[in-house]
């Protein structure tokens, strides 16, 4: 795991993968760590909870008993960070068994934290939302209306070097903020994808709700990967039906990927959300944050698959910040939209007059009073 004193990561590959993207499920990781890491970092420093001092036992002098000296107080990192918050979190598809790929942002959720550090709502952008691409003078790039994903891969471009997904993090992140208005992204975070399928396994698996029947187009029912010949998988395929579900680090990640569903990727961006939300509550019932090793596992699992984007501020810090959230105080929302185009001119897709308002009041500290208007938006499981 790697953290950046600059908006800036460094791109760790997954392999190729032909003509099919995989979407990177960053929020579940650095969410989970985040909340996680400071209450370990707690504990493993202070020896375990702090408890009050005992009271002295009763004395028949008359001579006053000298108090014990008392022990100066820990100082908990990242005491001084305060709220609002906002966290881009972003899944980065980064082929670099391929000469000259390109990174592409295949997911990309933003965590607002309110002012008290105790209430969060994740929401994800379409990763073919069409935008505007402001002009980036380091890549050449001169600046364009086109599909969200493309800001990471034209801001990575370095003439004859090797793309860097560095420089493409930067513009995607400077084409978010014109999008939705956020001035600024206090942590920015990239999950690589091997790591993921680790992090689930370490927890023992999560619980989900299958809300709908996902086919999938990657894997076989023994988690196998499907063969790809002449452009389109082959062979049996795994099939997730509606129900509770327990999932092992394969079924999760594959369950959460797909597109080709009803819905298509809004109902991916749905999938996404509530697995972040079923790790954080696994994270928790098992007890993780007073786990010392337990957190050091994690940690060994996530490897080089995470980067941390936080200034000047360590992962610690802001573990410590959030360590009142909880699954229950995170409200997933989804964000509706519609595409843009018609027939074989489709160009990407844009968000409803509904989903950009929750943007612009959740800047306006008015997000609960837009959700309880418009209901559907808020995320049940």
């Amino acid at each position: 795991m790697k953290f950046r004193h600059h908006f800036g990561v460094t791109g760790t590959g997954i392999g190729a993968l032909g003509r099919h993207r995989l979407t990177l499920l960053v929020g579940a990781a650095v969410v989970a760590v985040l909340l996680i890491g400071g209450a370990v970092f707690a504990v493993t420093r202070t020896g375990g909870e702090e408890r009050a001092p005992a009271a002295a036992a009763p004395t028949t002098s008359d001579r006053p008993t000298e108090s014990a000296p008392t022990p100066s107080p820990t100082v908990q990192p990242g005491l001084d960070i305060k709220g609002p918050l906002d966290i881009l979190l972003v899944g980065v598809d980064t082929r670099v068994s391929v000469p000259g790929w390109e990174p592409h942002a295949d997911a990309v959720l933003i965590l607002h934290v309110t002012e008290n550090l105790d209430r969060g709502y994740l929401y994800s952008l379409p990763r073919d939302l069409v935008v505007d691409i402001p002009a980036f003078p380091k890549s050449g790039y001169r600046g364009g209306n086109t599909k969200l994903t493309h800001a990471m891969s034209y801001g990575s471009r370095r003439g004859k070097a090797e793309p860097s997904a560095a420089q493409g993090f930067e513009l995607l992140r400077q084409t978010v903020s014109r999008y939705t208005g956020i001035k600024t992204f206090h942590v920015g975070a990239i999950l690589n994808f091997g790591g993921f399928e680790k992090l689930v396994n370490e927890l023992g698996g999560v619980d989900m709700y299958v809300d709908q029947k996902v086919v999938s187009m990657h894997r076989r029912p023994d988690g196998e990967s499907r063969t790809l010949r002449g452009g389109d998988y082959q062979g049996p395929q795994m099939t997730y039906n509606p129900g509770n579900r327990h999932f092992v680090g394969w079924q999760a990640i594959d369950y959460a990927r797909q597109r080709y569903t009803a819905g298509g990727d809004y109902t991916r961006q749905r999938h996404q959300q509530q697995l972040i939300k079923a790790i954080l509550a696994k994270a928790l019932s098992t007890g993780l944050p007073t786990d010392a090793a337990g957190i050091e596992r994690l940690f060994r699992a996530l490897g080089n698959s995470v980067d941390f984007i936080a200034g000047d501020r360590t992962p610690i810090e802001y573990g410590f910040a959030l360590s009142k959230l909880r699954p229950e105080n995170l409200t997933l929302v989804s964000l509706p939209g519609a595409g843009v185009g018609r027939g074989s001119g489709y160009r990407g897709e844009q968000l409803t007059a509904v989903g950009r308002g929750f943007i612009t009041e959740l800047r306006a500290g008015k997000a609960d009073a837009y959700l309880k208007a418009n209901p559907k938006l808020v995320v049940k499981r």
